[in-house]
């Protein structure tokens, strides 16, 4: 492959080949965007005309100057940024990507692909390598499994339904083909824009190279300077979407089951809650409040009044959420599919028809989301659920799910295709030459679930505008950010899958998906009492906490495991509530940053190697680290510490001697505590516990502060749901000469809720004066302040 031809425009470069081309764009700063074209024939208009290409992720589309010049040689050119550079190698039709200080961050050697000729339409097959140094490391790639540090394994990008999973299965049900290269303490990112069936290949066949595949025509692909992680993660999500503020119930604890069957039995876990003392602010409604899994109805035998349980639920302080699938079922009469006929709303088989299958209604239609007026129909459906006070949806199944396709009077079973085999259909799913408008299948299957989000949130927003729509998917894509939180799946009451699950949220924050969680205690298998509390820990940080558990295993609310469980179950769902000023700071952050709640330990730690393989322990932001214990019968656990000062903070309070980072420690771990570290200059915003939420405009504050050369620290407040007022507060603190000194500053017109507010300093030697504070006292290394709410300056004199 080579190229023999430049088009210079002042925001387009193009190298044209004899059949290729490879076009640079900068959408962002610190952003390229490089389109492969290994055949004109099939992504160009004309001889030096490329065909626009639509993008179900990117949201932002800017277009930045660049320049371009030719070495002397003239066997090569560089296209720059202010940020980057791009010398592309004219003969091999390779490129090396290098930051403003000439630093190489990566290196493609090369791209190829071939258009094989079939029926009923033309199959692709594209190819991009890029060079994979020995030490660097390769993270993210959205809902994966295994260790944080992804070198060595190999992905396909198709979403897919699993049941059960293992911690080794792939794929799962999220498709993000977004990665982050780590080397010599700097990342770059890495993005392939492609909906098409995909594998990725990380230096596992060949340990020098990763290697990209597509089922389309193209690689368009966007490269993401650094120099640290989370600028690689600010970056990719400002071209594809930062999430929306979720409303504080939605981070309250949460509670489902497939299936509780009827409205009794939601009633006896709402007061089985309330009887036991336990918070709890959302119960999930699974597929058998349908009739028939007719989607958008209610069975009136076992749910005959949802609006009447809807508001009792609410006087206990409890949200309804409701389970959506996308089959819809083809049955004459049926409101729903009578309109998607009249509308042309469904996806079509090759001949024209539309396609029936079978997922749990039979036979089932499948709305096609690709196109604006089907997502449109499907916002408004959520009009009579939203009138009888459902408060958020779930969408599942929505990969989309098929277990059996129909044609006429044969039935005919879907069986998984190897992953080489590219036939008429790879998984329990639609065929791939399956027509969504002018679309294959096969183009747009893992961007099926995006589409429904998008109908979904959008529907919301005009249903109901003065609130923020809540929706939880399985399925997903590059983008699913902006619309819904996710949970990783089906998974399983096994021990690894509590441990695999802080990898896998891990890299979906690595990835741009931040609002995620799993199912405590699994939702298929039996759980323990002590998996419970384990998992109620660890699932205490989740940012979508939900236990959900499976028909046909054991019951999971807590209270069903008896003592010592259930009290220390309460504890922890107590420190879920306490946590939720800071929680809900973080998720505001990420909504304006991209950045995720949970952070693995390498994010501020980029060049220590002790930090990456730490994948079993996480950061809540970016100052409180959490080791919790994921192995059965363990009372202890091994923990790093990164370079820093971190003070025990065990179970939310001082638990020892501040230790020094860059060291291995051995934490004690009895069966209700976790270890935890607060790290020298971070601040935690904590609150009462309480049995459900209220309002994110805190009327009881409690700042813990670990004094430090400079702390740093914010705290977002509002009503905790719509888009009124709100209050963002930024706490400082320095060492000035033998004085510390805290200053708070704010922005936007909230009222404050509370007259007082109290101030936890660790790390400071006796006082000889406080100035700020109405009353002080210092005991055993704390200082315990209590100041006035609009409080400005506090200082301590040593």
């Amino acid at each position: 492959m080579r190229f023999d031809d430049i088009s210079i425009e002042s925001t387009r470069i193009t190298f044209w080949g004899p059949r290729t081309a490879l076009e640079v764009r900068s959408p962002l700063p610190g952003v390229l965007r490089l389109r492969h074209i290994p055949s004109l024939g099939h992504s160009s208009r004309g001889p030096r005309e490329l065909a626009p290409k639509q993008s179900w992720a990117v949201v932002e589309q800017g277009e930045r100057p660049l320049s371009v010049h030719r070495e002397k040689d003239g066997q090569s050119a560089v296209v720059t940024t202010e940020e980057l550079s791009l010398e592309v190698q004219l003969a091999q039709g390779t490129w090396l990507l290098r930051d403003a200080s000439g630093r190489e961050l990566a290196r493609c050697e090369g791209f190829s692909g071939e258009a094989m000729p079939d029926y009923p339409v033309t199959r692709f097959r594209s190819r991009l390598s890029l060079h994979a140094p020995p030490d660097e490391a390769w993270l993210g790639f959205g809902e994966k499994v295994g260790a944080l540090d992804k070198r060595g394994m190999h992905f396909v990008f198709w979403n897919t339904d699993v049941v059960p999973h293992h911690p080794d299965t792939d794929p799962l049900y999220q498709s993000i083909p977004f990665s982050l290269g780590l080397r010599d303490g700097v990342a770059w990112g890495f993005f392939l824009d492609e909906s098409w069936r995909l594998e990725a290949d990380v230096a596992a066949e060949d340990s020098t190279v990763v290697r990209w595949d597509s089922t389309g025509p193209e690689l368009d692909t966007y490269l993401f300077a650094g120099p640290m992680p989370a600028d690689v993660v600010r970056r990719y999500t400002a071209l594809t979407g930062r999430p929306p503020l979720p409303p504080l119930w939605s981070l309250g604890a949460q509670q489902s089951r497939w299936g509780y069957e009827n409205a009794n039995e939601i009633r006896s876990v709402i007061h089985g809650y309330r009887a036991h003392k336990l918070p709890l602010d959302c119960v999930y409604l699974d597929i058998d409040y349908m009739e028939g899994y007719k989607v958008w109805t209610w069975d009136r035998t076992r749910y005959p009044d949802p609006a009447g349980l809807a508001k009792e639920a609410a006087s206990h302080g409890v949200r309804l959420v409701t389970i959506i699938d996308p089959g819809v079922k083809a049955e004459p009469g049926y409101p729903v599919y009578e309109e998607a006929l009249a509308g042309d709303y469904l996806v079509r088989n090759d001949r024209g028809n539309v396609l029936l299958g079978e997922v749990w209604p039979k036979p089932a239609t499948f709305p096609d989301f690709t196109r604006e007026e089907v997502r449109a129909w499907w916002g408004r459906l959520h009009r009579g659920f939203v009138e009888a006070g459902i408060a958020g949806f779930w969408n599942d199944m929505n990969e989309p799910a098929c277990f059996r396709l129909i044609n006429g009077h044969e039935t005919f079973s879907i069986i998984s295709a190897p992953a080489t085999d590219m036939g008429k259909v790879a998984g329990p799913t639609l065929p791939h030459d399956a027509r969504h408008g002018d679309k294959r299948h096969l183009e747009v299957h893992n961007v099926y679930a995006l589409g429904m989000a998008r109908a979904a949130y959008e529907g919301l927003r005009q249903l109901a505008p003065e609130r923020r729509p809540f929706l939880l998917t399985r399925a997903g894509s590059a983008g699913i950010q902006r619309y819904t939180a996710v949970w990783t799946g089906d998974n399983s009451s096994y021990w690894s899958h509590m441990e695999l699950s802080i990898s896998m949220l891990l890299g979906l924050g690595l990835s741009g998906v931040s609002f995620t969680g799993s199912d405590v205690s699994g939702f298929m298998g039996n759980a323990t009492g002590e998996m419970l509390v384990r998992w109620q820990q660890l699932g205490t940080f989740y940012p979508l906490l939900r236990n959900h558990s499976a028909k046909g295993t054991r019951f999971q609310e807590p209270w069903r495991f008896g003592e010592p469980y259930l009290s220390i179950a309460r504890e922890w769902l107590e420190r879920r509530y306490q946590l939720l000023p800071t929680l809900y700071s973080l998720m505001h952050e990420s909504a304006q940053e991209g950045l995720p709640a949970l952070r693995p330990l390498v994010m501020y730690a980029p060049g220590d190697t002790e930090a990456l393989r730490m994948d079993d322990a996480f950061l809540f932001g970016r100052e409180l680290l959490v080791a919790p214990v994921v192995r059965q019968g363990r009372t202890r656990r091994h923990v790093y510490l990164p370079e820093g000062r971190w003070l025990p903070f065990f179970d939310l309070g001082l638990s020892g001697e501040a230790l020094d980072g860059r060291q291995h420690v051995l934490a004690e771990a009895p069966l209700g505590s976790v270890p935890m570290w607060l790290r020298a200059g971070g601040a935690l915003a904590l609150t009462e516990p309480a049995q459900h939420t209220t309002s994110a405009n805190w009327a009881h504050l409690t700042w813990h502060i670990h004094a430090a050369e400079r702390v740093e620290a914010r705290l977002y407040e509002d009503a905790g749901d719509g888009y009124g007022a709100s209050r963002l507060t930024r706490l400082a603190g320095e060492w000035k000469g033998d004085r510390f000194v805290l200053e708070r500053s704010v922005e936007g017109s909230l009222p404050l809720a509370r007259e007082t507010e109290t101030l936890c300093v660790y790390a400071l030697s006796t006082p000889r004066e406080v100035l700020g504070a109405r009353e002080h006292r210092f005991v055993d290394g704390l200082l315990l302040l209590e100041v006035e709410a609009g409080w400005s300056r506090v200082e301590v004199r040593l």
